[in-house]
């Protein structure tokens, strides 16, 4: 059961703001606010800068106003606690606050290191694990299906992000176990979804890009008919697969659809959470990169990393792009300054993302090792090395 965010809407009436008025500075639906509100979602972590803006409020706030709960809300862990012991009387109370608790944990992924959330979402798994296992009614048991697929996922996500993409295979056993749940409950955007980490893994971890040009295609195809976030997400990462294997004809034309099936995403799609406005950004960024386009990839990835202040290992990738962007330009000291950003947010972080592109970036500096500026960069990093 979702708890009500009085303080929330409270909040809001102080300010001046309907929902309505919220809603549109927010760029999001009405119904979206009133979900907030009620405690059925969250807003995504890359919109709470601007939230906390219109309510004039500071991080540590909003983030009050958003986790504060009423005294009703022990309801819910009491019913979970009673499942665990009971196991075969789990009910969709005890169900909510699972939910509740995973959203919670996905929630920090982009804000802290990976290693730091492991053992809290395996023991998310296997409480759910558990519950699945003993449960036999219908709602019940698919949304603990249907949870138990999303926390295989992330489970995979960070396994493989705090290996600094090195172990693919205990990642890609998550992501297939959480396909195959999907298919179980017939839920095709859980399956694409799972799939497209999949493609994640053979594009960034074993670079090679027709598997994941495969794995995106068929992610793309089956979320096709149920959403278009997915299926646009997924047609970026076609874009990038076929710049990679230097297609730019291929690459242009997958991120022209992907652009038009982002443009249809509204509040009721499933996987809308998925998909920020940087995203479109950050991969055409990525997908001129690799085409050699230098020029117009840093464009994009300037603009991306401005808006992504508030998540720090996806802001980290760009960073390190938009510093070999600069390198293959030749402007070593705007690449530098932009490779120096990256090192700030990964000293936070550990993002593998982050940290493979820029050590990458290093090497391309190389060249220029005896300025001073890259000389300190390098110590920096030798540091970021040392720690990690």
């Amino acid at each position: 059961m979702a708890h009500h965010r009085n303080g929330l809407a409270a909040r809001r009436r102080t300010v001046g703001l309907t929902q309505e008025a919220l809603a549109e500075r927010m760029r999001v639906d009405r119904s979206t606010v009133a979900r907030w509100e009620s405690g059925r979602t969250a807003p995504q972590p890359w919109m709470r800068p601007r939230l906390a803006r219109l309510l004039r409020v500071d991080a540590e706030g909003l983030n009050d106003l958003l986790t504060a709960r009423s005294p009703h809300d022990t309801r819910g862990q009491d019913a979970l606690d009673h499942a665990l012991l009971h196991p075969d009387r789990v009910d969709l109370l005890a169900v909510a606050t699972l939910r509740t608790h995973f959203d919670d944990c996905a929630s920090r992924y982009d804000r802290m290191p990976s290693a730091g959330l492991i053992a809290e979402a395996a023991a998310q798994l296997n409480r759910i694990d558990q519950l699945a296992s003993g449960s036999s009614r219908g709602r019940v048991q698919r949304e603990l299906h249907a949870l138990h697929a999303d926390a295989c996922t992330l489970m995979g996500q960070l396994i493989w992000d705090a290996s600094q993409r090195r172990d693919h295979a205990t990642a890609t056993t998550y992501y297939e176990q959480s396909a195959g749940l999907a298919r179980h409950l017939r839920d095709t955007t859980l399956e694409a979804h799972a799939l497209l980490r999949t493609c994640y893994v053979a594009l960034y971890g074993a670079h090679d890009a027709q598997a994941g040009l495969t794995l995106a295609e068929r992610a793309a195809d089956i979320a096709a008919r149920t959403s278009p976030a997915l299926s646009g997400l997924a047609l970026l990462h076609v874009a990038e697969a076929h710049a990679m294997l230097g297609s730019a004809s291929a690459c242009e034309r997958a991120l022209a659809d992907a652009e038009r099936r982002l443009e249809r995403v509204n509040a009721g799609d499933a996987a809308a959470d998925l998909v920020s406005p940087t995203q479109f950004g950050r991969l055409a960024g990525s997908c001129y990169l690799s085409l050699g386009d230098h020029r117009r990839a840093e464009t994009l990835l300037a603009g991306t990393a401005e808006e992504l202040r508030d998540r720090r290992k996806s802001r980290a990738i760009v960073l390190g792009n938009l510093t070999l962007a600069r390198i293959r330009q030749r402007d070593v000291e705007a690449g530098v300054a932009s490779l120096t950003e990256a090192i700030t947010e990964l000293e936070t972080t550990r993002g593998g993302g982050g940290l493979n592109i820029v050590f990458g970036a290093a090497r391309e500096l190389r060249p220029w090792r005896q300025e001073s500026l890259v000389a300190e960069v390098h110590d920096r990093l030798l540091g970021l090395m040392t720690a990690a």
